[in-house]
Parts: C-alpha cells; structure tokens; sequence
C-alpha cells in the first residue's frame, strides 16, 4: 500500500512539472474565436502618410503624431508597408537591410516610439515580410555574385543559361518579369543570369537552401520579440519555384503567376515557419497569394494545417482586369462580384479564414474603380463599398484615405508617375511600337498602382497638410481642398463619419465577424441584398451599386425592419419590404 500511496505521489509530481494543457476555446457558430478575425486592419504606407521633418517624405514620427486619428477611427491592427533599409527600387519591397529602419523613414528608436504608441492606444502592429526577393545591394546578394564558389552563391537562383550554335546567349527560360522584360539577368562577374520575378535589382531568394529559411525565420523573430502582432507576408506563394522551372506554355504566359506560385515545396515552407517562428507567438499572418486560386486557398489557411491565417484573394480587387503586367480597367457586373464572394462563402470552410478588401498599395482607389468619383456621388458610393468591405465575411482591410473616399489621381504624362512598373512597361510596350505613348498613358491613369500612393489628405493647407516641403516624393491630388480629413470630421455626414460609424457597429455585432451570409439576390443587376446570421440575431445589407435610384421588393417575405445605418439617412421607409433606394445608396438593418 506504502509504495502504490508512493508511486502516485511520484506519478502527480511529475505531471505537475508540465504546464496544464490550454482549455478549449469555446466555438462561436463553428469558429475558433481569435483577435484577428474580429479586427478592423488598416494599412499604412509610410512613405504618403505624413511627413515630420519637410523633406516631402513621410516617415514614422509623422505616423506616430496620428495615431489619435486612428484611434479615434476604431481601427484594431495597423498593417505598416516596408519599413527597412532599402535603395527603393521599387519603393521598399528592395530590402537592403531587414534589421534596419530605411534612413528616410527615421531610426529604430522611431520605430520603438510608434510602436509603443500603438500599444499604449490599445491597437497592434503588423509589418510586411518581404522574403521572396531582396534588394540587390542586400550583403547575401553582394557576396552571392562575387563568384560561383562564394558561400552565398546558393542563396539566390542562378543559372548558366542557354547558348544557340551562333554563341548567342539567352536567359535559361521564358519566365517574363511582373515589371515587364524577361526574369533573367546575367551578371557579367559570372557569366551566369539570376532570376528575379520582379525588378532586375530585386533577386530572387533561393529558398530550397536551409540556410535561407532559417536566416528570414530569425528576422521574424527579431521584430517578433520586438513587439510586432505578425505579419503580411508579400507574393508568399512565389517562394517555391516550379519544379525544374521549365519553360512556360502559350496558355501559361497568359497568366504567368498561375504557373509561378504554390510550388511543390510551399506547404512544407510554411508548416516549418509556422512550427518554428509563427506558433510561438499570439500573431497574425496574411499572404499575399498571387497566382492563387480559390480552390488553393484551404490548402494555405485551414487552421488544421498550421500554415497561414489568411491570404489575399485578387479574385475581387482585380475583377475586370489582369494581375500580370500593364493591364487596362475591363467591364464588369454586379452579379460577377458577387459570385466571388458568393463562391468564397462556399469553398471556405469554417476552418478557413478570408479577408475582404479592394484597395491598397498596389491599386487604384475604390471609388473611381468600382464607383463613381463625380463629385455628386463620390460620397455615397465611397460609403456604400466600406459598408460592403465591413460587413462581409472576413477581416476587413482598409488602405490609407479609404475613410476619406480618396480618389485617383489625374496623371497625364510619363513624368507624373513613380511607379517602376509604370517606367518599365513604357519601355517594353511603347518604345518597342507595340502601342501608341496616349494609348498607353490613358489605360495606365486608371490602374497604376501610384493612384493609391498619393500623398494622405489631411486638410486645405498647402500639400494637403501631408507635409511642409513645396516638392513631396509624389504630388498631392488637385482635389485635397474638397476632400480632406479636417473638413470631412466637422461633417456628421461625411465618409469618415459613417466609417467610424460602421467601425464602431462591426466591433459589436459578432454577427458581422462569426454569423453565416446569404446573398439573398445574386442575379439582381444593380443590387446586393444580403443576410449575416448568427444564432437567433440576423442583420440584412441592402445595397444600390447604381448611380440611378431603384426601387427593389426584398425577397423571401423579408422585412426591412429596424434601420441602424444608411449612407443616405433621411430616405428610408418604416418596416416593410419594398425599398426606395438612393443612387449608391447602402442600408444596415437588424432583423
């Protein structure tokens, strides 16, 4: 009996020397609960944002001094574009150094300041993960091409090309750059071609080398331990190559990224990332997923397989257009958009997690893409798309002056525009002959990613109050005077109202973030109608994708019942089940 009472005793000491297993988090309607999902995120490009020391460059002390303004927003998650050390080739996605804050920016005692300001205001941080590439001027990189023996040579992809009987040298396949031209450089200290998706001074990382994944794992956990909620990871399917990398198809260089991405090694990636870094910490991570396809998409975030939280899906953001090269804004329909996210509710399950966006770095503003920027709809159609984006399924994300209704910018010449994309194309597409500079230049002005890198609008003041330099990096729209954040919060009816409004409703309606949708219309060419249910509380969103007012009888014997939102409030009815609906009018009601 002594040594059973013994042997127990032995037993429970040493289980108690294991830290208890976590409870099981209670489900929300199928969901594992967590911070990310129930957030509002908002993206920050440093660079346009504000500028602290007039040198016409935003930077992060400018981004500290409105962290009020974001606050008072109700944005949970700040999403910062590249932050690091970079020549700026292609505006920051060239790191240089990962360790460090680029000089422009300000320092990394900056850096410790705006993140404590976050934390102290409640809110989080990400930074984008840049690893597919580097910057060319990146120290592996430098030592990578000094000869084919460097202990570096392996960190990056290089190949000795082809040779025709004549003694032509060609690159080792047909892969085009998504900055137009082909993937392929050759170095003359070597006499071999480096790949590089992306702009000649932004190599490719070889990521079959160990010593390649454990080098950016360990600058994952540098920010990590610094304080950062995670990361959004850029073109992250891109890191494993094609098998071989063989030529591309005709069909394929109809749509390269389809080809490029989700090599046979991604998974394999990611799970190590996750089980080596990401696991370790309460974060978030966001893939970029270029070339992905919903069908993919469980394959990268279904929480079972430990890899990301959620992807960008372009499914929606580049509707009507292409997401390779210089492209031109197409047509598209009501019924179009929403079946993607029709499809989405479908395809993904409760395991998965989406995200719902249709703005940021790369495209041109909302309004004047999917809307109507004239000056007597602008308004309401910029409330009727952040109304859609916050009461969908997914997290929401918004990009710098979408509270605002920011619109594009009138670019006219090849001089306007930053963009190295922009610069690149007109070399491949206009000096070659293929299509005429005006041809080229219209298509551009309504695509180019520089429409949404415009500097931020804060009030009527010169520069648009970004910034005391007479000359910022990128010029201000023409319409800052019109559109301004200090004019639009003295305006209760303002877009930047009704965002904090609509913020403020999404934060407590779990409905919005957990509940089941329904589109209850989807062929109806001018209105989205849909339901968010969660348990016995529902909420109906009506919405006029129209510049004409429409008169719409609401389906299965629904009733617009209490009216908690709309962008146009003096023109709803009482309870009932016909709808006169203002152009580009939206509705939020609770059933």
């Amino acid at each position: 009996m002594f040594w059973r009472m013994l042997l127990k005793a032995s037993i429970v000491a040493a289980l108690s020397a294991f830290p208890a297993a976590a409870p099981a988090q209670q489900l929300v309607n199928g969901y594992e609960p967590k911070w990310w999902k129930e957030a509002v995120v908002y993206q920050v490009y440093p660079r346009s944002f504000q500028d602290s020391n007039g040198d016409g460059i935003g930077d992060l002390p400018g981004i500290t001094s409105r962290l009020d303004y974001l606050q008072k927003l109700g944005v949970a998650v700040i999403w910062l574009s590249p932050h690091f050390d970079s020549p700026n080739a292609d505006n920051g996605y060239d790191i240089r150094d990962y360790r460090k804050v680029m000089t422009e920016f300000g320092t990394m005692a900056d850096f410790d300041t705006l993140l404590a300001g976050i934390k102290q205001r409640h809110m989080r941080l990400i930074i984008d993960l840049v690893v597919n590439h580097t910057s060319d001027e990146n120290k592996w990189f430098v030592e990578s091409r000094r000869s084919r023996t460097n202990p570096y040579r392996d960190f990056y992809i290089w190949r000795p090309g082809k040779t025709a009987p004549d003694g032509t040298r060609t690159p080792p396949n047909n892969y085009p750059s998504y900055f137009s031209g082909s993937a392929w450089t050759l170095d003359p200290k070597t006499n071999e071609y480096y790949l590089h998706y992306f702009a000649a001074k932004q190599p490719d990382l070889n990521w079959t080398n160990p010593k390649v994944r454990e080098e950016v794992y360990s600058l994952m956990r540098f920010w990590l331990d610094k304080g950062v909620s995670g990361f959004r990871m850029d073109v992250i399917p891109l890191i494993s190559k094609p098998t071989g990398m063989p030529d591309l198809t005709a069909e394929q260089l109809k749509a390269p990224p389809n080809a490029y991405a989700n090599g046979p090694h991604l998974a394999e990636y990611l799970r190590e990332m996750n089980h080596d870094v990401l696991s370790k910490y309460d974060d978030m991570s966001v893939g970029e997923a270029t070339g992905t396809t919903l069908a993919q998409e469980n394959s990268l975030v279904d929480d079972r397989r430990h890899e990301l939280n959620m992807i960008f899906n372009f499914d929606a953001i580049k509707l009507g257009r292409s997401d390779f090269g210089p492209s031109q804004l197409g047509s598209w329909s009501l019924p179009e958009l929403k079946a993607i996210y029709d499809a989405h509710a479908t395809v993904l399950t409760k395991h998965d997690w989406d995200t719902v966006f249709l703005s940021n770095h790369d495209n041109p503003r909302i309004v004047s893409t999917f809307g109507n920027d004239s000056q007597a709809t602008r308004v309401p159609c910029a409330k009727l798309f952040e109304t859609m984006i916050l009461t969908l399924r997914g997290t929401p994300f918004l990009y710098e002056g979408d509270e605002l209704g920011m619109t594009d910018y009138p670019f006219k010449k090849l001089e306007d525009y930053d963009d190295i994309s922009i610069k690149n194309a007109y070399k491949a597409e206009v000096e070659t002959g293929k299509i005429s500079a005006a041809d080229f230049l219209a298509a551009q002005a309504k695509v180019s990613r520089d429409n949404a890198r415009t500097p931020m609008q804060w009030n009527s003041s010169p520069e648009a109050g970004f910034t005391t330099s007479a000359h910022p990096w990128l010029a201000v729209n023409p319409n800052y005077k019109q559109i301004n954040a200090e004019q639009e919060e003295s305006d209760s009816a303002s877009v930047l109202n009704y965002v904090r409004a609509l913020i403020k409703l999404r934060a407590g309606t779990l409905a919005f973030v957990y509940g089941d949708f329904k589109d209850l219309d989807p062929q109806h060419p001018q209105v989205f109608a849909y339901t968010r249910t969660l348990g016995k509380e529902q909420y109906l969103v009506v919405e006029n994708f129209s510049s004409s007012p429409v008169h719409y009888t609401l389906p299965e014997s629904l009733k617009a019942a209490t009216l908690l939102l709309s962008d146009l409030p003096d023109s709803h009815e009482a309870s009932t089940s016909t709808l006169n609906l203002g152009a580009w009018e939206s509705r939020i009601y609770k059933q």
